[in-house]
This record gives structure tokens, C-alpha cells and sequence, in this order.
């Protein structure tokens, strides 16, 4: 279904759709819930896919063994908006798009900055503070770091940061983080609660 055959199940999509909201960043200043993946097609236009992970997962009943797919998707626009989110269907394309809808509404703003006192440049290259993410066993914690420094992280977590437009970081982590799906989720909570924290800066704002 294309944007123009899209009909709003909200009053915030009707409000997207004619163009009274014209940002993302005003849905989340004035708190409202996204319930409709077309919201972020029409404000964030340019968001890329990225599949972290599908598994087969079955389950017996008592009509017999039911298998589906279960995959792992996170979108990104590379410039401070990351989601991510989990969808269980039976055949893998429709498991992969389900999620990546779900991705989309459950998008968030990443604070970017410089908070590494080697670096304290004025450009928004890594995060403004240490910040920390926790999903089951595994936890992250994502470290402030000077400019060319990279990503000094997992895979998984690479695809999460560079999505979510972070460029030099670095990081520690503990627990099974073999387990991609609860990295990448780990990785996204750290990023989300940059938001948690108001830096020095915005304190009189």
C-alpha cells in the first residue's frame, strides 16, 4: 500500500498525513505514542533496514509441531533515530517486514555529542555521556571517545551504533551476548537512554 492509499487510524496520522506535523522531532516533544509505521515512511524517508537476526522457532501442541519464523530487525536513518523490534510469523518475508513496521514505531531519538575529554570538539560524533543498556543477561555499556576512534564494539552492536548515526565509541560488556537479538536490544536501551539524562548544556533550558 503506498503513502497515498494510506487511511489514518489515529488522529496523529491524520495530522501527518495533512501535513500539520511535519517533524518527528514534535511527535516526541509533545509525547505521542506512534501507532502507525506510515508516520515514520512520510517523516523519516530515508531510514535503513538491517536484519540482526532469524531464527526457526517451533513449538509442539496438540495438533502438532508448529513452526515459525522469528526474525530480528533494527532501522536507522544514520543521523540520531534508531528502532528496533521482533516479529514471529510463519513464512521469513512476512516475519521480516512485520518487524521491521514494528522497528519503525518503535523508533527514538539518540542524544549524539562529544563527551570525551581527549576529544572535546564541537561535533556530534559519539555520545555526550557514559551511558548503560541492559536486556536478560547482557549489558553494554557505551563510553564517550575521540574523534577516528571508531566503533570499538561487537558486530551486532556496530550495526546498531552506525545506524543510529554514532561514529567513535567505546564499550564494555558482560553477560551472553552470543545471544545477537538481546545485544542488539541491549545496545538499542543504551542508546535510548541518552534521553534519560540532560547534559550540562540544557540544564537552564
Amino acid at each position: 500500500m503506498s503513502i497515498e492509499e494510506w487511511e489514518p487510524r489515529t488522529r496523529l496520522g491524520e495530522e501527518v498525513k495533512e501535513g500539520r506535523i511535519t517533524s518527528i522531532e514534535e511527535i516526541f516533544q509533545r509525547g505521542i505514542p506512534i501507532q502507525e509505521y506510515e508516520i515514520v515512511d512520510i517523516l523519516l524517508p530515508d531510514l535503513t533496514e538491517e536484519v540482526v537476526e532469524i531464527n526457526l522457532v517451533q513449538k509442539m501442541s496438540s495438533a502438532g509441531r508448529k513452526r515459525r519464523f522469528q526474525a530480528t530487525m533494527v532501522v536507522g536513518n544514520k543521523d540520531g533515530y534508531i528502532g528496533i523490534a521482533q516479529a514471529k510469523v510463519r513464512e521469513i518475508g512476512p516475519a521480516i517486514r512485520h518487524a521491521i513496521q514494528l522497528a519503525k514505531m518503535n523508533i527514538t531519538p539518540v542524544r549524539r555529542g562529544c563527551g570525551s575529554w581527549e576529544c572535546r570538539c564541537d561535533h556530534s560524533h559519539s555520545v555526550p555521556f557514559k551511558t548503560q543498556g541492559r536486556t536478560s543477561s547482557v549489558r553494554i555499556e557505551i563510553i564517550p571517545a575521540p574523534r577516528g576512534t571508531g566503533l570499538a564494539a561487537g558486530n551486532v552492536a556496530k550495526t546498531v551504533l552506525d545506524l543510529a548515526g554514532i561514529k567513535d565509541v567505546w564499550t564494555r560488556t558482560s553477560g551472553d551476548t552470543t545471544t545477537t537479538s538481546n545485544f542488539a536490544k541491549a545496545t538499542f536501551e543504551a542508546l535510548k537512554a541518552t534521553y534519560n539524562i540532560l547534559p550540562p548544556a540544557e540544564w537552564q533550558r
